[in-house]
């Protein structure tokens, strides 16, 4: 075991550093088979440590922070969560590697692209694996840069390296968070061990636990774009779409969850943090459906989705489910990843054009992306018997469960979410595969698409549609595999389970709001009113401006934060530093040189001038000396 996990995440990081200083010397295939192998070898790892696993085990490897009573050795640590998510990042990344061979064959920085998604997956993996919270941090911050230079990775042009930019300065604000909850527990506790802070929460005061919550909350909400910290999730699909796979469906934006889920023993012995935690998970999915719902761009509808998404799995776990969270997040990352490689499959074919009021009628020319983008499609919606139905309905359940105002609030807005995701999920389906283009020749200038780049889609597609064996609800005769592999670890219990009539009474429900969505999109979108649809839409229609710009929360920013700034920064500029400092420097300046100029007015050379200064010289002496003798 020991050695499986040091290799899960060593291949990734040597390949990175290969492709880094080797790679552009080399011919481009090497580092392409270098890059997609080591993370497969990696995933073969995985597997192996899968097989082996009996128990969770704590191995550590070396020294690292060391000072007094400080310690954080490289200690990974593997238990049924880790296992389960490195089984799906390495996997899911290994399709994502190879469906970027054909996505970025034409680019001439394929070495420093594959180098970057390399090291993004093993800081990904270092981060579920680390047993403590700095190993954590290191491997929290990793992804963090990765993503930040993969979203800028064209950045000759402004607006990607601003989105870079704006997505790093931003997942900062919930860094910072992190750093001092992790700072703060350790001088509360005097340890930075996971497992032995989530076994820490009944010696400190409910108020501390709560404060603490609220700091991993606000971490969380930084890396997996959750509210109001969600600006910089939409204008992050600058990079290439791979990229935007491997953010939105088994890295960066899952971490959050990851983190709450694993700090939960801790945090969630306070009631004020599970239903903060909550709050903030259902009202960000109402937020981005929303905003999905008015989105031109193919990649801005994904990446609103992937928000709302991300808000269940938050809203799981604020009802205490974690187990349905993380089975949430292990479909969506299956069927999130097919819905943006299939969208970098239209996008390539398309010549990068993304506007889905440009497309239409693509059924027929682009068959073998338009199956797995449906398989895509029916998972996201939570169409019945789906992966993402099972899943989604697990996290609904859990909070219709808890009862009470806050929790079946949160349920019927969680449901009103479900019929927008329905909604725009086969708006987005149908206006790019049904009907016609209302853009001229289009269908004649439809390229071929890589083979290695549609087959990627497959695997993807039938785990996405069949990820509800995973975790199977109880009236189906057995105990759901999930369930019964996380069930023993420490807040992954199962909670007190309702009838399978009323459970059965949740999924009637859920499928029919899934159904109800379906339904409106093809009353709107198929047919005659499809064109008049679309115009309208592209004309604008009531709320459209403050949907499609995500609220105005960029404005709303804007005002708050950045016009004042620019204000003080200004004041300080012209009113401070330009008058105050530099005009009293100036002024003393202009002083001394006319103090300085005054005796040199008599320098004019001309003896009469000399003889009239020695006289008064003379004179003010005798003067001096005639005062003192009197």
């Amino acid at each position: 075991m020991k050695l499986y996990l040091a290799l899960i995440l060593l291949l990734p990081l040597s390949g990175g550093l290969f492709n880094a200083l080797l790679g552009r010397s080399l011919p481009r295939r090497v580092g392409e088979v270098i890059a997609c192998g080591v993370i497969w070898g990696a995933f073969a790892c995985s597997v192996l440590a899968f097989l082996q696993f009996t128990a969770p085990v704590r191995i550590e490897y070396a020294s690292w922070l060391s000072d007094f009573d400080f310690t954080a050795p490289i200690a990974l640590y593997l238990d049924q969560l880790s296992l389960s998510l490195i089984l799906m990042i390495t996997f899911v990344c290994g399709l994502i590697h190879l469906h970027s061979v054909g996505y970025m064959k034409d680019d001439p920085s394929h070495a420093r692209y594959f180098a970057l998604l390399n090291i993004f997956v093993f800081a990904m993996l270092l981060l579920v694996l680390a047993e403590n919270l700095p190993l954590l941090y290191l491997g929290w911050e990793g992804v963090g840069f990765c993503s930040y230079a993969l979203i800028g990775f064209w950045y000759t042009e402004e607006k990607n390296a601003t989105a870079g930019r704006k997505a790093f300065i931003v997942t900062r604000i919930g860094d910072t968070a992190l750093g001092i909850a992790m700072v703060w527990m350790f001088k509360l506790f005097g340890t930075v061990s996971i497992s032995e802070l989530n076994a820490m929460g009944s010696l400190v005061p409910a108020g501390i636990i709560t404060a603490l919550g609220i700091l991993l909350l606000i971490g969380a909400a930084g890396k997996s774009a959750q509210l109001p910290l969600s600006v910089w999730l939409p204008d992050a699909m600058a990079g290439p779409t791979p990229v935007s796979a491997q953010i939105h469906a088994a890295t960066m934006v899952t971490a959050g969850v990851y983190l709450l889920a694993r700090m939960y023993p801790l945090i969630g012995a306070s009631p004020v943090t599970q239903a903060v935690i909550a709050i903030t998970g259902g009202v960000t999915a109402f937020y981005a459906a929303t905003c999905a719902c008015s989105q031109s761009d193919l990649k801005r509808i994904l990446a609103y989705s992937t928000i709302s998404q991300i808000g269940y799995m938050i809203l799981g776990v604020g009802a205490g489910a974690l187990t349905a969270s993380t089975f949430h997040l292990l479909t969506h990352a299956f069927f999130k990843s097919l819905l943006f490689l299939s969208a970098g499959c239209i996008i390539t074919a398309l010549h990068h054009q993304q506007d889905i009021f440009r497309m239409g009628g693509l059924k027929k020319r682009l068959p073998s992306v338009y199956w797995p983008f449906l398989a895509g499609a029916l998972c996201l919606s939570g169409f019945p018997g789906s992966g993402g139905f099972f899943s989604k309905d697990a996290i609904l359940g859990a909070v219709f469960d808890r009862g009470g105002p806050l929790y079946g609030s949160l349920y019927a807005l969680a449901l009103l979410t479900a019929l927008l995701t329905a909604f725009y999920t086969f708006r987005m389906l149908f206006v790019v595969f049904h009907g016609e283009t209302s853009t001229p020749g289009i269908h004649q200038s439809v390229s071929k698409v890589a083979p290695i780049m549609t087959l990627t889609l497959i695997p993807l597609a039938l785990i996405a549609l069949f990820g509800g064996i995973l975790n199977l609800p109880e009236y189906f005769g057995r105990r759901g595999f999930l369930s019964a592999f996380l069930g023993a670890q420490p807040g992954f219990a199962p909670l007190s389970g309702t009838s399978s009539a009323t459970e059965i009474s949740l999924q009637i429900i859920a499928a029919t709001v899934s159904l109800l969505g379906l339904g409106l999109a093809w009353s709107r979108y198929s047919g005659g009113r499809r064109a008049e649809s679309l115009r309208q839409e592209e004309a604008g229609l009531p709320l459209s401006g403050f949907l499609l710009n995500g609220w105005y929360l960029d404005r709303l920013y804007h005002m708050l934060f950045i016009i004042p700034f620019v204000w003080v920064s200004r004041f300080l500029w012209k009113g401070i530093d330009e008058a105050v400092i530099d005009g009293t420097l100036n002024g003393l300046a202009r002083a001394t040189m006319r103090l300085g100029g005054l005796p040199a007015s008599w320098s004019t050379g001309r003896v009469a001038t000399s003889l009239v200064a020695l006289a008064g010289g003379v004179a003010a002496v005798l003067g001096y000396m005639a005062w003192l003798l009197a």
